[in-house]
């Protein structure tokens, strides 16, 4: 298998990146009483009327489905804070800070709990436009080390969706550039440069004679 099809093969879908983001820890006020939980991945609950309480996302939104509970959106997706990573997002070359699966959790609420969103609209509206600041960068950040030689590549606070994007590209990128840079390319690149034409003898010329 080539390094592309490699490199294309790492890559999550995107149910999987949900997946794996159900797993995140979020707060939910039940509105029943129920005993404690016990999965493999810990224990949640009790579970009071009223009385607010950390359960794994997938967990929550399988109560919501069921009236049994409300979900609270965690701090970052207020429209206050979202204003802030948006603008630092256009005033500065670096990513923000945000949860790695702030897309997959964005995108679980608006389909499961958007009325216990506050200003959901704004609020979806932010989170798509600091997608689009952080894709540009990332589209800025490629076309510079598609043009240049690089043998390492640092993005920090990429988010899942956005590593995911990333990695096929990056990885064929500096397989590449490891292998024009490795002592056998280098070899046989000067050996080619140093080869001199070679004229085939022939024999002595004969002279043509005088008329």
């Amino acid at each position: 298998m080539s390094a592309s099809a490699d490199s294309q093969a790492s890559a999550f879908s995107a149910a999987e990146l949900e997946f794996l983001a159900e797993d995140e820890i979020i707060e939910i006020v039940p509105n029943m009483r129920m005993d404690p939980l016990n999965f493999v991945s810990g224990d949640f609950g009790p579970f009071r009327p009223q009385i607010a309480t950390q359960v794994p996302l997938w967990l929550a939104v399988a109560l919501k489905k069921r009236g049994k509970c409300m979900i609270r959106p965690p701090e970052w997706m207020a429209v206050e804070k979202l204003t802030q990573v948006l603008e630092a997002e256009r005033d500065s070359e670096k990513f923000q800070p945000l949860p790695f699966h702030y897309v997959e959790i964005s995108r679980l609420l608006f389909d499961h709990a958007r009325e216990d969103i506050p200003d959901v609209y704004m609020v979806r509206s932010l989170i798509e436009d600091i997608k689009d600041v952080r894709f540009h960068k990332i589209g800025t950040g490629l076309e510079i080390i598609s043009k240049e030689r690089t043998y390492a590549l640092r993005l920090k606070n990429l988010s899942a969706m956005e590593a995911n994007i990333v990695r096929p590209f990056v990885t064929s990128a500096l397989e590449t550039f490891y292998k024009l840079s490795s002592p056998e390319m280098i070899q046989e690149s000067d050996h080619l440069s140093n080869r001199q034409p070679q004229v085939t003898n022939r024999g002595p010329r004969r002279q043509l004679k005088d008329r």
